[in-house]
């Protein structure tokens, strides 16, 4: 199986769980390709390593850093909200980590869900966050799937999700 994978985690909103994040994102790579793996590398707005895709998309974000290092305003979140759109709808699925509460993840979902993409959303119940009822209202254990983990287990729920993943 190689699938397109849209792996979605906080990034403005706070980096705690950036490590976890490339942990799952190395994950995924097992099953296709994870079109936004720069959401698990550190300084994801800064570094020019951080875009893996294809030469035009590749080409563009390279602009996009340079033009945010030099300290220009406005452009740069055009560019992310294009650039990952455009990845959003080349994806044949959506992951999502959304312990963490960020604005754009939501964002993200919103359109993900919109397309009628299916959606494993990952949380993690003993943290010290709630998860929105918008997220956790949209869980229909088919095409949107709402997953409590603790980190130990993430690896296998991914798995079992893939197991049984159809294309639609």
């Amino acid at each position: 199986m190689s699938l397109k994978i849209y792996f979605c985690g906080s990034i403005r909103a706070g980096r705690d769980d950036m490590g976890l994040y490339a942990k799952i994102i190395d994950h995924l790579k097992k099953y296709g390709k994870v079109l936004t793996e720069h959401v698990g590398k550190p300084d994801v707005e800064k570094s020019d390593d951080t875009i893996n895709q294809d030469k035009f998309i590749h080409d563009r974000d390279m602009k996009w850093l340079n033009e945010a290092d030099a300290g220009l305003v406005g452009a740069p979140d055009k560019l992310i909200h294009d650039s990952s759109i455009g990845w959003l709808d080349q994806a044949d699925v959506l992951i999502a980590e959304v312990t963490k509460p960020s604005l754009g993840v939501g964002y993200e979902i919103g359109r993900a869900v919109a397309m009628n993409k299916p959606c494993l959303f990952l949380f993690r119940p003993e943290s010290e966050y709630k998860l929105s009822a918008m997220i956790s209202g949209v869980h229909d254990g088919e095409r949107f799937k709402l997953k409590n983990y603790s980190e130990p287990e993430v690896y296998k729920i991914v798995d079992d999700y893939f197991e049984t993943f159809k294309i639609q």
